[in-house]
This record gives structure tokens, sequence and C-alpha cells, in this order.
């Protein structure tokens, strides 16, 4: 009877771990539709870091469903081996989107190349904020009763997202109310050190 009861408890778990990711997911699409869109439109760096970032994290997200689909079915050793490849790839992504912001962040600070400001841009990022801090608690929660090491991994990057939504939305009032062409490339290198923190940790990443 408690080994029914325990089943039927993880099942509960692993269903609701699936209802954060799905959360995720949706969210994931609006905020990299809406970043990428808005950079592109305002030629702003930093929001198209931002917009690129969700999408990686959103990758991330798909692969945690289908590793905990994978579970179910196959046992964890299948699942854990497919995340680790999984997690450098992401890893080797967020590597090479921080070169690249610090490049084209360096060329703009010498071409002394403005961007404009975008309020789109500022809404999501804005209630990025919350959302990931909502989404990360309860996936921090869930995570400790299944003893998942992937979900808790998968609630950090919630988390990191939270912060850089932070510094976007600094950078982007800091326009609004300053003006001045060069807040963009350096709040873009500031960005930096979340996607190599993020990189580094998806790379080494082990179950």
């Amino acid at each position: 009877m408690t080994d029914t009861v325990g089943i039927e408890r993880r099942d509960a778990l692993i269903r609701e771990a699936f209802r954060l990711e799905y959360l995720t997911v949706i969210w994931m699409v609006i905020e990299a539709s809406v970043a990428i869109g808005a950079g592109i439109a305002a030629r702003s760096l930093t929001l198209l870091a931002f917009g690129i970032d969700s999408v990686i994290e959103l990758a991330s997200a798909g692969v945690l469903v289908w590793r905990l689909s994978v579970e179910l079915k196959y046992g964890r050793a299948f699942s854990e081996k497919a995340e680790r490849t999984a997690s450098r790839i992401a890893g080797a992504l967020l590597f090479a989107l921080a070169g690249y912001v610090v490049v084209t962040a360096a060329w703009g600070l010498w071409r002394r190349a403005g961007q404009a400001f975008s309020w789109p841009g500022l809404v999501v990022t804005g209630l990025a904020i919350p959302i990931m801090y909502l989404l990360a608690k309860q996936k921090l929660v869930v995570a400790g009763r299944l003893g998942s090491r992937a979900l808790r991994a998968d609630a950090v990057e919630a988390i990191t997202c939270g912060w850089l939504s932070f510094v976007v939305v600094v950078g982007l009032l800091a326009q609004l109310t300053l003006g001045a062409w060069w807040i963009d490339s350096v709040t873009s290198l500031a960005i930096v050190w979340f996607l190599i923190k993020e990189g580094r940790e998806a790379w080494s990443s082990e179950e």
C-alpha cells in the first residue's frame, strides 16, 4: 500500500513538473518573440541578446519535458545521458552568444552607435521578473520532492533569467531617462556575465 501511494505521489509530482515546463515554454515563446522583434526594430543589442537567451532556455525546457517523458518510459539512465549531451550543446550556444555580445558591443562603442528605446522590450522584460520568480520557486519545491537535479538546474536557469531581465530593465530605464547612446552596449556587456555563468553550469552539469 505504501509503495502504491508513493508511486501515485511521484506521478502527481511529475505531472506538476510537466505543467511548470509547459508554462515555461509558453512564456519563453512570448518572451523570445517580443524581445527579438523589439531588439531588431530598436537596433538594441541588449534586447536581442536577451531574446536569443530566451530561445536557448526554451530549448532547455523542451529537453526537460522530453527527458521526463523518457524517464517514465525507459528509466533514468537513458534520459540522463541524453540530457548531458543537450546541456553541453546549450552551454556551447551560450558561450557563442556571449562572444557575439562582446564583439558587437565593442563595435557599437567604437562606432559610437546608439539605438532607439523600446516600450515592448521594457514591458516583456518587466513582466519576466515576477513570472520567472514564481516559476523558479515552484520548480524548486517540486524538484526537491522528486529529487530531480535536472529540474533544480532548470529552476536556477529561471532565477538567472529573472536577474537578466532586471539588468535589461535597468538599462532600458536608464536609456529612457538619460538617452545616452552608449547605454545599450554597456548594458549588453553586463549580460555577458550571466551568459557565461549559465554556459558553465550547462556545460558541466551532471546528475
